[in-house]
């Protein structure tokens, strides 16, 4: 029972990175670059959720519905004044950029908020009950049941937008060759704001999620989860919506088995060292499909 219950909050865990690959392999997969400010937008989503419920006493939907609106904002802003402009440039430039705003963020938290912890009302926020299950054997929070319920929602919604929808064609075109759309009447721009619009709201949910679940809140507190996630997309086959999904799931399970059977000071270290075995067996991941380049 007990392996069952470490099963179930890896999953948990591994839901919420799956929520926050989305953004790295929705990017990625559009744009063809790397955002490692995502993991500070997570930072900020749930700093602003902190203060729609700790200080403007909102109640929890609109404090999410807040949260999402300012990171979707941040999102739009990050991608026009920083990414925008190196559009054409070399991907060691747009790298290094995403690096400078990820600090960029942290040290506007560290000024607005300070560096001290602050405790996420996670009780508010998730004022579920625990389930019992085999006797009392097992018990399962409801902010477990939320963060493995929101993220098959957000997958099937994702999922059905994209092959649905005009806007979601439009993201496929994109991916696929971004001058062939822009001669087709497609708004590239746009599109690609629209990605980094989608996968900022996204964090913004993983954010709250992984505070409710883990309530302390610093600036830093997007930083690891990030790396996790990214790490999650690169696991599944970064650029595809069903391979963030799987990645963030398996990873979660075994950060969780790892620390609880093997070694809690190397839980994070047995990770990355799947994800090593992983690559060098299937370098695009386990859905990743490889890309032919003319030369």
């Amino acid at each position: 029972m007990i392996f069952l219950s470490n099963l179930v909050n890896g999953i948990s865990l591994g839901s919420i990175y799956a929520i926050i690959a989305l953004g790295y392999t929705m990017v990625y997969g559009i744009a063809k670059m790397l955002n490692f400010a995502h993991g500070d937008v997570i930072m900020v989503g749930a700093y602003i959720a902190f203060c729609a419920l700790q200080y403007w006493n909102l109640p929890p939907v609109l404090a999410l519905i807040v949260a999402m609106l300012v990171c979707t904002a941040l999102g739009i802003t990050i991608e026009g004044l920083a990414y925008r402009p190196l559009r054409q440039a070399a991907s060691l430039a747009v790298l290094i950029t995403a690096i400078g705003m990820s600090y960029l963020l942290q040290n506007l938290a560290l000024l607005i908020w300070g560096p001290n912890p602050k405790s996420f009302p996670a009780t508010t926020m998730m004022a579920l009950p625990t389930f019992s299950l085999f006797g009392g054997k097992l018990n399962i929070s409801g902010v477990t049941l939320v963060a493995i319920l929101a993220n098959i929602v957000i997958m099937l919604v994702l999922t059905t937008f994209i092959s649905r929808t005009k806007v979601g064609k439009a993201m496929r075109c994109v991916s696929e060759d971004r001058g062939a759309a822009e001669l087709m009447g497609i708004n590239v721009n746009r599109t690609i704001s629209t990605t980094f619009a989608i996968g900022s709201a996204l964090a913004a949910v993983a954010g709250i999620l992984l505070c409710s679940a883990y309530p302390t809140l610093m600036p830093t507190t997007g930083s690891m989860p990030g790396i996790k996630a990214f790490t999650a997309a690169v696991f599944g086959g970064i650029g595809s919506i069903p391979g963030a999904m799987i990645g963030g799931i398996l990873l979660g399970v075994i950060e969780i088995l790892g620390k609880a059977y093997i070694s809690t000071e190397l839980g994070d270290a047995i990770v990355f060292a799947v994800l090593i075995i992983v690559l060098l067996f299937r370098p695009t991941g386990l859905l990743g499909k490889p890309i032919r380049e003319k030369v």
